[in-house]
């Protein structure tokens, strides 16, 4: 009954089903026809000729250079043919707008690029009459540019650079990128200004193949942990036991005896009668009243750690058989971990169309006249300028698509590998198996889950570009409040994200829609709250020492090279390496084995409870 509104929860059977059917069906098709709106959008850009201006570029007219134009009512100049003039042309291509980055310059279509330099009007008319290139506005005849008083506005600029085509952008560059000096300024002076992005850069640059070669070295090494992590991940788990409960007695005693210390010193001051002495008393009781509250504090926080420990030991060993299970996991399918790097590589292509997509918008539209400098431009006016939102918000709903399918064929995968009893049943390819599961019924389940992640994180975006945008210029509570509002939001994604997990996996166990499968885990997940706990924080804190101190280790023992000890002392990196990693909300997904190695972590931490 409705997404979670249901007062009885039937008794459910939890085990793959065989007989599935497709989940969240409205969704499938509400995804599908928000896909058709973003390839007619890619349409209405080749259609009008968006696409094309920009790639064989147009001219200050509207013309577009290397075919035949329709005039434009009210622009002169406009509707010409232009087959034979395939390259653009800018009168004066060192006028950058740095704010707006983009030439200001008026441009024209010409036949040929100017590969000398032309330093009088003579040579103008010479280039003109020799190559039938005329580099002046349409309307002056190349053998008259000596004479002509127009010259001085609608002729390039002496003296003109030699210039070349780019490849595959028809646009005359000249040779010498001197004149850009302004703009390379602004871009230095934004990576001097910005110390962080520059010493990344400098880093970057100067060891960019021992980064390489150790993120490889890093990603193997992971691999082989990932697969050994099931023998050592006893030792591990009681290490972490050990090291937080005689941490925690350390701290503790350490407060008290500075407290004690303190009482001692402050005793042996008042026996003194100096005003010196009554000052520093004064002082030293302060101090001990501070390490009396924070000792009390820590003894209490020991005491209840000691009770946590000693009630949730048989939940600790729940975390140990867990890794053990994923261990197994990696061992009869070892084809997961190339998972991540396929929905890299979708992601990857699909931000490539997205940007491709984006600049064709930049040339799309209606052409205007601006106002400042009288040339025509192509702008999305009226209802066509939320062709553009329409376009941002497709970027993010599809990049979480494509997340949660990730995660949905990892989920797949692990549930039929877990309760598959007989491991010699196993599908040949469970990955293969799981991914033609997901499109087959599941895709509209994955489309709502990543629509509603979208829908916080579009707004926490929105105030992140308010709050930039106002830097320097609000109140300080208005800054506040911005800052609340951008914190709640990310706070809600992340507990959304970890719901969607859950419910991912129990839809790929019970074939159920998003709602119902996202209302079973969070009961499951309630009811055994004490050992999602444990799990969580021992289970966590393994994986980290597996990324950030086992890998490092190995990777400095088998590959000592003193220029990453430098680099990496320089810039302050505990490793040095780093594979390419993230979560939901970093846009990419896991490429390191031990990341891999937790996303069937959390599966197999759903599929004990059910």
């Amino acid at each position: 009954m409705g997404c979670c509104g249901s007062t009885e929860r039937t008794k459910r059977e939890w085990k793959p089903l065989e007989d599935r059917s497709c989940t969240d069906l409205p969704w499938f098709l509400l995804f599908t026809v928000f896909c058709v709106g973003m390839g007619s959008i890619f349409g209405f850009t080749i259609a009008t000729g968006g696409a094309a201006r920009l790639i064989f570029g147009y001219d200050s007219y509207g013309n577009t250079c290397g075919q035949r134009n329709e005039r434009i009512e009210g622009v002169r100049l406009s509707g010409l043919d232009q087959t034979d003039k395939k390259y653009v042309f800018f009168l004066d291509p060192c006028n950058i707008d740095i704010v707006q980055r983009k030439i200001k310059s008026m441009a024209l279509c010409v036949s040929v690029c100017p590969d000398e330099e032309l330093k009088t009007y003579q040579d103008l008319k010479r280039f003109a009459v020799h190559n039938g290139s005329e580099l002046c506005s349409y309307e002056l005849a190349g053998h008259k540019y000596p004479s002509l008083p127009e010259r001085f506005d609608k002729c390039p600029k002496l003296p003109v650079p030699p210039s070349k085509s780019l490849p595959v952008f028809n646009r005359c560059t000249p040779v010498d990128i001197s004149c850009y000096a302004k703009f390379a300024e602004a871009v230095v002076t934004f990576v001097s200004d910005n110390s962080v992005l520059h010493r990344l850069i400098a880093g970057v640059m100067a060891s960019k193949v021992i980064i390489v070669g150790l993120c490889l070295l890093a990603l193997v090494l992971s691999m082989i942990l990932m697969v050994i992590i099931r023998y050592i991940s006893a030792v591990l788990v009681w290490i972490f036991t050990a090291t937080v409960v005689l941490g925690s007695l350390a701290g503790t005693s350490i407060l008290w005896w500075m407290y004690i210390d303190y009482r001692l010193t402050v005793n042996k001051t008042l026996s003194k009668e100096t005003e010196d002495a009554k000052e520093e008393a004064e002082m030293s009781r302060d101090n001990a009243q501070v390490l009396l509250v924070y000792a009390i504090a820590a003894t209490v926080f020991t005491v209840i750690l000691l009770l946590l420990m000693l009630f949730m030991r048989k939940r600790v060993a729940l975390t140990i058989a867990l890794f053990h299970v994923a261990g197994k996991v990696f061992i009869h399918l070892p084809l997961l971990t190339l998972q991540p790097f396929c929905t890299f590589l979708a992601l990857l292509l699909f931000w490539f169309y997205w940007s491709l997509v984006l600049l064709f918008l930049g040339t799309t539209g209606n052409p205007v006249q601006n106002e400042e400098t009288g040339l025509t431009e192509f702008r999305l006016t009226g209802p066509l300028q939320y062709m553009t939102w329409y376009h941002a918000v497709g970027l993010i709903w599809i990049s979480e698509f494509i997340l949660a399918c990730q995660q949905m064929t990892v989920a797949g995968a692990v549930v039929t590998y877990y309760f598959t009893r007989d491991k010699n049943k196993l599908p040949v390819t469970p990955i293969l198996s799981s991914s033609l599961r997901l499109m087959r019924y599941h895709l509209g389940t994955v489309a709502k889950g990543s629509f509603i992640i979208t829908l916080v994180k579009i707004p926490r975006l929105f105030l992140m570009y308010v709050h930039n945008q106002l830097k320097g210029k609000e109140n300080a509570c208005a800054r506040c409040m911005l800052k609340t509002c951008i914190c709640c939001l990310w706070c809600l994604e992340k507990c959304l994200n970890y719901l969607n997990q859950n419910a991912y996996a129990a839809t790929a166990i019970n074939s159920t829609s998003f709602c119902t499968s996202a209302r079973d885990a969070f009961v499951i997940l309630v009811e055994n709250a004490l050992r999602v706990a444990a799990i969580n924080a021992v289970g966590d804190f393994v994986l980290f020492l597996g990324k950030w101190t086992f890998i490092p280790i190995l990777t400095m023992e088998f590959c000592f090279l003193p220029p990453f000890s430098v680099l990496s002392h320089r810039y302050n990196s505990p490793t040095g390496l780093r594979t390419f990693r993230t979560n939901v909300s970093e846009e990419t997904p896991h490429l390191s084995g031990i990341s891999g190695g937790k996303e069937t972590h959390k599966i197999c931490k759903v599929a004990c409870f059910m």
